[in-house]
Parts: C-alpha cells; sequence; structure tokens
C-alpha cells in the first residue's frame, strides 16, 4: 500500500530532477579583450631602446630585481603584518562562509524535536455536566520526531544563488590579490622615498659645505680688504637658501619612515632602523620584464574581480527570474506521540508523513519584473565596469611606462648637466683664484652646480618611484 502511493511522488520526483539543469535566465555575456590589447604595449618600443624594459613575462616577486635584503625584509613583514591586509583576508573568509552557507541549499534540511507539555482547558471551555466537578484533567504530551525537507531545484534558484555566491569569492579573492599588490608597492615606495630623501639630504649637505666654505672666503678676503660686502651678501644669501632646503627634506624623509612603520604593522616609534640608515634609493641591474597586453589582463586582479562581479551579477538574475516560479519541496517527518513518556515506544503512537509541497509566492506583478529589471541593471552595470577597468589597466601600465622611460632619458642628460656644472664651478674657482674672473662668476656657478645635483638627486628619486609604478601596474606583489 505505501508503495502503490508513493509511486505518484516519486514520478514527480523523477521528472523533477531531470528537469533542474534547465535553469531559468541569461548566463554571463561574453567580454572580449579590447582592440589591440593582446600585443605589445605602445610605450613599449622607447624603453626597449634605452634598457628600461625587455619583453620577458612579468615576475610576481619584482622586488627581489633590486637584491635589497632590506627592502626583501620590509616586504616580508608587511605581508604578515600589515593591517589593511588582515582586513582583506578576513572579508574573504567571510565571503566563502556565505558560499559554504548557500551551497546548503543543495543539502535536505534535517530538523530534530523534542516535547512535554502540560495543559489544561479552562472551565469555561467545557459543556455542563462534563469533567469532575466541572474541570478538566490535567493534560501531559510527549513528543519525539525528526522533520526533514529538500528543494527541487526545477528552475534553477539554488544552481545560481550557489554561481553568484561562487563568484562572489572569486571576486574577494581577487580583491585580496590587489591588496597584497597595493601593499608590496606602497612599502617599496616608502622604503625608496625614504632612501630618496636621504640622498637628497646628502646632496644638501655637501653643497652646504661648498657654499660655507665659499662664505668663509668671502669673508676673509673682505677683512683683508681684497673681497667686498657685496660678495660677502651674496654667498650668504646662497648659503641660507641652501640651508632653507633641509628643513623640508627632513620633514619628506621623515613621513616615508612613518609611512613605512604603518605598512609594516609599527607604531612611528618603531620604524626600522636600516630604512633610517638608507643612503641611496635601490637601484635595478636590469631592464624590467613587462609581457604584453594580453598578460597584463590575464594578471591584474582587478580585472579578475570586475569580471567575476559580472558573473555574480548575471546569476543573481537567475535568482530573480526563477523566483516569478514556483518552488518545489520534497518534505517528511517521522515520530512518536504519547500520554505518558514510558509509550513513546508503543508502535500505535507512531506517525510519519511524507509528501511534496508546491509553494508559489506570486506577489504584485510589476514588482517582481522591478526585481528582474534591477538585476539585469545591475549586469549591465558590471559589463561597463568590467570593460572600464580592462581599460583602466592598460593605461595605467602605458602611462608607467612612458613615465619610466622617459624619466631614465631625463636622468640622462640631467647627469650630463650636473658633470659640465660641477667642471664649470672648478674652472670658475680656478679663474678667480688666478685673478681672471669675479668672485660672481664663481657664484653663479657654484649655484648652478647645486641646482643641477639637486635635480638630479629629484630625478633618481622619481625613476625609483615611477619603477614601483610600473611594477604595481604589471600587477606583480600577490605572491611573496
Amino acid at each position: 500500500m505505501i508503495r502503490s502511493k508513493l509511486t505518484p511522488l516519486l514520478t514527480v520526483v523523477a521528472v523533477s530532477a531531470l528537469s533542474a539543469a534547465c535553469a531559468v535566465g541569461p548566463k554571463a555575456p561574453d567580454a572580449p579583450l579590447p582592440p589591440s590589447a593582446s600585443g605589445a604595449f605602445v610605450s613599449s618600443p622607447q624603453g626597449l631602446a634605452n634598457g628600461a624594459v625587455q619583453t620577458a613575462a612579468a615576475r610576481d616577486d619584482w622586488w627581489r630585481l633590486y637584491a635589497d635584503p632590506v627592502l626583501d625584509g620590509l616586504i616580508e613583514q608587511a605581508f604578515a603584518e600589515n593591517n589593511e591586509l588582515e582586513a582583506a583576508v578576513a572579508n574573504l573568509r567571510s565571503v566563502r562562509a556565505t558560499l559554504n552557507e548557500t551551497r546548503g541549499g543543495r543539502l535536505p534540511t534535517l530538523t530534530a524535536s523534542a516535547s512535554a507539555t502540560s495543559s489544561r482547558q479552562s472551565a469555561g471551555s467545557i459543556p455542563p455536566g462534563q469533567g469532575p466537578g466541572g474541570r478538566q484533567p490535567d493534560l501531559e504530551t510527549y513528543d519525539l520526531g525528526l522533520e526533514t525537507s529538500y528543494e527541487i531545484d526545477l528552475f534553477g534558484r539554488v544552481t545560481a544563488a550557489i554561481r553568484a555566491a561562487r563568484a562572489d569569492a572569486d571576486a574577494a579573492e581577487a580583491a585580496l590579490r590587489t591588496v597584497q599588490i597595493t601593499v608590496a608597492a606602497e612599502t617599496a615606495r616608502a622604503y625608496g622615498d625614504a632612501c630618496s630623501l636621504h640622498a637628497q639630504i646628502a646632496v644638501a649637505q655637501r653643497t652646504l659645505d661648498l657654499q660655507g666654505r665659499t662664505a668663509d672666503l668671502t669673508q676673509r678676503l673682505l677683512e683683508n680688504g681684497a673681497g667686498s660686502g657685496l660678495d660677502v651678501a651674496r654667498a650668504q644669501s646662497q648659503l641660507a637658501s641652501t640651508r632653507a632646503q633641509l628643513p623640508t627634506l627632513r620633514a619628506q624623509r621623515d613621513g616615508a619612515l612613518f609611512r613605512l612603520a604603518t605598512l609594516t604593522g609599527r607604531t612611528p616609534a618603531e620604524v626600522s632602523e636600516a630604512a633610517r640608515a638608507c643612503a641611496r634609493p635601490p637601484q635595478l641591474s636590469q631592464p624590467i620584464p613587462v609581457g604584453d597586453g594580453a598578460a597584463l589582463l590575464a594578471r591584474r586582479p582587478d580585472v579578475h574581480e570586475a569580471e567575476r562581479r559580472l558573473v555574480a551579477a548575471a546569476a543573481r538574475v537567475n535568482v530573480a527570474v526563477a523566483n516569478l516560479y514556483p518552488r518545489i519541496t520534497l518534505g517528511g517527518s517521522l515520530g512518536a506521540t504519547a500520554m505518558d513518556v514510558a509509550d513513546l515506544g508503543d508502535e500505535d503512537n507512531f506517525r510519519f508523513s511524507l509528501g511534496p509541497l508546491l509553494t508559489w509566492s506570486y506577489t504584485n506583478p510589476g514588482v517582481a519584473q522591478a526585481r528582474v529589471s534591477r538585476a539585469e541593471a545591475n549586469t549591465d552595470a558590471a559589463l561597463a565596469n568590467f570593460d572600464q577597468t580592462m581599460l583602466l589597466a592598460l593605461q595605467e601600465t602605458e602611462t608607467a611606462l612612458a613615465n619610466y622611460a622617459n624619466e631614465l632619458d631625463r636622468r640622462a642628460a640631467l647627469t650630463e648637466a650636473r658633470d659640465q656644472a660641477a667642471e664649470a664651478a672648478r674652472l670658475a674657482r680656478l679663474r678667480f683664484d688666478a685673478g681672471a674672473d669675479s668672485f660672481l662668476s664663481v657664484l653663479d656657478a657654484e649655484r648652478t652646480e647645486a641646482a643641477a645635483e639637486a635635480t638630479l638627486a629629484q630625478s633618481e628619486a622619481l625613476v625609483t618611484s615611477y619603477q614601483i609604478a610600473l611594477f604595481k601596474a604589471l600587477a606583480g606583489g600577490w605572491q611573496a
């Protein structure tokens, strides 16, 4: 008898299971690469010509190209202690937990229950003449039971929800990689800035020493009757101007060190002593490997995140459309109810139920369609964001390539200018000592040399900064 009663039910279950793959709603649209994105970078020829870059595949551990143990240790410490990175890791765990929760929709739910109740009817609810003294006796009821239910995913609602949650988890993982890239790049940038500012301070100090000797010379010449007050005033003015640069440079250096401490999970008082003692920015001994546009878009985590957001948005359209259709749930229960605990095991007190449940929450059609339209609009926005993210990735990389290659050319020109200015200053001092030229020529030559030294030091700092910007654009730094 039981088998004959369950046959129609099993037929429904079988048909539903076969139809479960027929999910409703759209799939995530294909997102092809932008035109020309798969080839070499536009800025590569200049970088290749001056030795700035090479076409080899980009490296994840790019900071090791500097062969700087201090930098290696700082980035390792940042990966272990940076608070933003810890928050991103925690967020990924949260999103993955949501995915596991959503996956539970594929499994039946099981509920166990046990109850013991004592009840009495009110006297007003008892007909006259019934019950002893017009009162009903206290009733005790005991119940044990198990209930289970399973949603048959006829229209793909559960499948789409899982697909959306999985895409969210992938996007969170890509966001974590973005934070890792940023932490590595900003740690290297802070270290490079501190080192570069140390170098600029050293240049200013050397210039200050030179100008101090020149100012002393003018003062002695004046005292011996061979100079003029004008020469002394000009030398002292130039000396004071150079001295005024030092506080600004020191403040910038301290700011870079404090930024480095925060990135590595330390207070400003705990800043790295090795970084504090750094005398020059880290140097590369080989061209930067950059790969090509297709490799860039494949490795950029922000592009991957945008693509996963697009998949999640399309899956939520599936969920919204599936919610327009009925839900079929297969449920069953098993248990026993008795007036005495000892009777719970009696066969007569045994109960069970098994059967499908059809529910269809058909709200206002306009509201339901609005939910679908909202999900579709979110998908369109995610597609536009994906396209924009790819374009921005290419723009950022091309800009970083152009900045770095051009700054190398500028540094080469500034190096030549510095060398020529130093030679001019040397000759001006020789001519002055021989009485062939005025002291004003010496001051002008020294001012030019100091300016050339300072500008070259600033260019050295920019070279390092542009290198790190390029490494960041190439999405290196998410594997320690």
